[in-house]
């Protein structure tokens, strides 16, 4: 009797080694399982060429600098916050005896919106926005009435309304005298409305 072949032992499956696949036509051996397991199997050979360095490297430096000017930025308009520059809210004039009778002063129309007017004998301060649609009017000397450009609004030297869509008169603010050095002072933190009745009193007009 001829001797019979010896069985090939049956393969274990799944192998007790992760990811351990069979292969058809090759062998697996143990460094192929430490290869698998560890992610060192051979792949396409990695390429640097200068060019692309170079490259790398600009891309690299230009988001630094990008992001160092963007904290730059930052810290500058840290150090400069939003600031209000808003006229200011008292604000001293000159002496009444300065101003003259029966006129206009436009001296501070612009920086701080306010008419300095000497109407029969008192002074007063009168707001220089238009109670319309807040426009700002012009004083016409010759026709002696202040007229708002926007939509012919029509003020007479006292601020009192009469001609126009206006539905008021112009607003005062309550004014002083210094007694230091004999300033007058405005004080557009307190205003008054003629047709409410409120101006009558001896803080928003001075005898001139």
């Amino acid at each position: 009797m001829s001797p019979q072949p010896l069985e090939k032992p049956a393969q274990q499956w799944p192998s007790p080694w992760p990811y351990d696949f069979p292969v058809a036509g090759k062998a697996v051996t143990s460094a192929d399982k430490v290869a698998r397991l560890s992610g060192r199997e051979e792949g396409p050979v990695l390429t640097v060429t200068r060019r692309g360095l170079f490259l790398s490297a600009i891309a690299g430096w230009g988001a630094f600098i990008g992001a160092a000017h963007i904290g730059l930025l930052g810290t500058v308009r840290f150090l400069f916050p939003n600031v209000s520059f808003e006229p200011a809210q008292i604000f001293r004039t000159k002496a009444k005896a300065e101003f003259g009778e029966n006129q206009v002063d436009e001296t501070w129309k612009e920086s701080n919106q306010v008419w300095m007017v000497n109407a029969g004998g008192k002074l007063i301060a009168i707001s220089t926005v238009c109670t319309h649609l807040g426009c700002t009017p012009n004083w016409q000397a010759g026709e002696n009435k202040f007229k708002c450009p926007c939509h012919g609004s029509g003020y007479y030297m006292n601020g009192v309304n009469f001609e126009g869509p206006t539905p008021r008169p112009l607003e005062r603010f309550r004014l002083y005298v210094d007694p230091v050095d004999g300033k007058v002072v405005v004080d557009k933190t307190v205003k008054c409305q003629v047709e409410l009745g409120t101006c009558e009193g001896d803080q928003f007009s001075l005898l001139a």
